[in-house]
This record gives C-alpha cells, sequence and structure tokens, in this order.
C-alpha cells in the first residue's frame, strides 16, 4: 500500500493549538504598551489636590485589570510570561533611552539637552518601577487563579477587586520604599527623602491607583470566561 503523502495526511485537531481571540491579542498589545506609557509618564510629577504624583499613576493600575484579562483569555502561564517580558521591554527602554541620550546631538538638533533631562532614565526609579511591577503582578496573577479555583468562578468583578486588592498596595509599598526610601546604603541618595514623606507618596499614589484600578473592572466583561473547572491548575 502506498504511503500517504505527509501533505495529504490528516492532523488531529487535538494537536493544533487553540485559537488566540482578537480580545486575547489586543490585551497583551494593551498591557505591555500601558506598561511602557506609565513608564515614560511617571518621569512628570504632578499635582493631585495639591499632592505631589507621578503621571503614570493614572494609567498603570488599569494594568492590572488588563493582566485579569489575559489570564481569563490565555491562562495563568501566559499572565506570567506576559509579566516578565513587559518588565524586559521596560529594562530594554530605559537602556536604550540612556544610549540615545548619552549619544551626540547632531548641531542642527538644539534640544539634546532637553531630551537628556527629560527622558535619560534614573535608574534608581527605574529599577524600583520594574521590581514593583513584576512582584505585584504575579502577586495578582497567583491571588486571581486562586480565587476563580478556590472561592468562586462566578462574580468576575470580585475576583478583579480581590487580586487588585493584594497587588496595588503591593506595587505601591514596594516602589515608593526602593525608590524613595532611606535604605540601607541609599541614606545619602538624591532621591532619598524622609519616611514621612515617603508615607506621604504612598498614602497618594495608592489612593489615585485604587480609583483607576475600580474604575477598570469593566474591562474583565471584554472577553467571555472560560471553563475553570477543566482548566489545570498550570495553565
Amino acid at each position: 500500500m502506498p504511503a500517504t503523502p505527509a501533505s495529504t495526511r490528516p492532523v488531529s485537531t487535538s494537536a493544533l493549538p487553540s485559537p488566540v481571540s482578537r480580545v486575547a491579542v489586543a490585551a497583551v498589545g494593551a498591557y505591555v504598551g500601558a506598561q511602557v506609557i506609565a513608564d515614560v509618564a511617571s518621569l512628570k510629577i504632578g499635582q493631585v489636590a495639591g499632592r505631589a504624583v507621578d503621571m503614570g499613576t493614572w494609567i498603570y493600575p488599569i494594568t492590572f485589570t488588563v493582566r485579569d484579562v489575559v489570564h481569563k483569555t490565555l491562562g495563568r502561564r501566559a499572565a506570567r510570561t506576559l509579566v516578565v517580558t513587559a518588565a524586559a521591554v521596560n529594562l530594554f527602554m530605559a537602556l536604550y533611552l540612556q544610549w540615545v541620550a548619552g549619544a551626540p546631538s547632531d548641531p542642527s538638533f538644539a534640544l539634546g539637552a532637553e531630551f537628556e533631562a527629560v527622558l535619560a532614565p534614573l535608574w534608581r526609579i527605574t529599577i524600583a518601577s520594574i521590581v514593583a511591577e513584576v512582584v505585584s503582578e504575579l502577586a495578582d496573577t497567583e491571588v486571581y487563579h486562586w480565587f476563580v479555583r478556590r472561592v468562586t468562578a462566578r462574580h468576575q468583578w470580585a475576583r478583579v477587586l480581590t487580586s487588585n486588592a493584594v497587588s496595588v498596595p503591593l506595587d505601591n509599598v514596594i516602589f515608593a520604599v526602593v525608590a524613595f526610601g532611606a535604605l540601607p546604603g541609599l541614606t545619602d541618595h538624591a532621591l532619598t527623602l524622609p519616611w514621612e514623606a515617603v508615607w506621604d507618596v504612598f498614602l497618594v499614589n495608592l489612593t489615585v491607583k485604587a480609583a483607576v484600578s475600580v474604575a477598570s473592572v469593566p474591562l474583565i466583561y471584554l472577553a467571555p470566561d472560560r471553563d475553570w473547572s477543566a482548566d489545570p491548575d498550570d495553565a
């Protein structure tokens, strides 16, 4: 009996990857984009009700709910991969901007000093931001997964608020302490603030992030929910 050509052999549908929804693709892009935009916007310190707040705070909290959308549509492992990938993108952006800022400006370009002053990264803030993002977003992943597997797969708003209630304060405290706290070896650093001021930064940013996080909850309904009962723990 002649062998069946490889190109005409039937392919088991179980071996094919599951189709990825447009919402999942959009959520991945939105997550990385929001992370990058927030990091750049954080270079501007604005005022809210007379209190100082970095302007990336207005968009960054959305990433926690967008991460939940990715988790819901693609699974836990994909969400973890996304978090680490976004951190790598942010680190590469900081390194690239550092190189660009240090490159000699063409004589015809009169804004070289301004570019360097605005976009050259402050490495203490950059490191604090990336560490806070990775730790808090991974924590968000685990709390979200625990909620749908151990508490209830119903009430999507509840799983989002529960995971965000853990991850948002965690992100905030790591960032405030690492970026501005009088840590060992950093007591004389230019960015080090008194602990009272660090606490003030924490409270103001937490208030803004919590409000934005709550406002972002409807995003979780952009995609249909998955069958969590048939979903393996490590998916």
